[in-house]
């Protein structure tokens, strides 16, 4: 895969950071999936992905890998082929499964320097989140992306100090809950709209990814 470009910015030995680093997507929805994208174009040359989903019409209007032709396909497979199109030597690893609790354990979390977490489940977020914190292994977490069609404002903080978002807010409490003090997430405090239901345009998704993958870059090179 030609770095070439992105050599420029970042630098050879950057780049041979990111050719050896290991980060794993838990969730390959609107966020999820593209941020596994812009992870492999931008050099990280071990990927896993882990959902247990399938591609379903409502994900055409925001999620990369869904096109007509595979709706009703696993996501993870789908994605699978999409980023190995892009780079033919990526080392990649593919979990066509839920990530639980009670089966945390067996996808050996310890192995990356980096999970993206971009799961809707607030269980299965929880569970994700406190297993990372155990293990002092690096996370990061995705928050609301849905009922918000202004152009999007998307940050780095802690999660004590989000406002204007529903995920943000039930994650406090269970965070608090079980004594976890800090979580680094990635989310706009811009007003969302009192709809029924969960409504999605691909700018919001999309720009938590990008916000959410330039933070993982800067924190796998940073001692260069």
């Amino acid at each position: 895969m030609d770095l070439s470009r992105i050599e420029l910015l970042l630098g050879k030995k950057a780049i041979e950071k990111l050719k050896a680093s290991k980060v794993l997507v838990v969730g390959l929805g609107g966020v999820g999936g593209i941020t596994a994208e812009m992870l492999v174009r931008s050099g990280v040359g071990n990927i896993a992905i882990l959902d247990f989903d399938t591609i379903a019409s409502s994900n055409l209007n925001r999620q990369v890998i869904t096109m007509e032709e595979n709706i009703g396909k696993l996501k993870v497979y789908e994605l699978a082929k999409r980023l190995k199109a892009i780079n033919s030597k990526l080392n990649i690893t593919t979990f066509s499964e839920r990530l639980t609790e009670e089966n945390i354990q067996s996808f050996n979390l310890q192995d990356y320097d980096y999970i993206i977490d971009a799961i809707d489940s607030v269980k299965d977020k929880l569970a994700l989140i406190k297993y990372a914190k155990t293990e002092n292994i690096n996370i990061i977490s995705a928050m609301g992306t849905a009922n918000k069609v202004c152009a999007p404002i998307y940050e780095i903080v802690d999660i004590y100090k989000t406002q204007n978002d529903g995920l943000a807010k039930a994650m406090r409490k269970l965070l608090k809950e079980n004594g976890i003090k800090s979580h680094k997430v990635c989310y706009s405090k811009q007003e969302k709209l009192e709809i029924q239901g969960l409504g999605s345009v691909m700018w919001h998704p999309t720009a938590c990814a990008c916000v959410l993958v330039s933070e993982v870059i800067k924190n796998l090179i940073e001692e260069n």
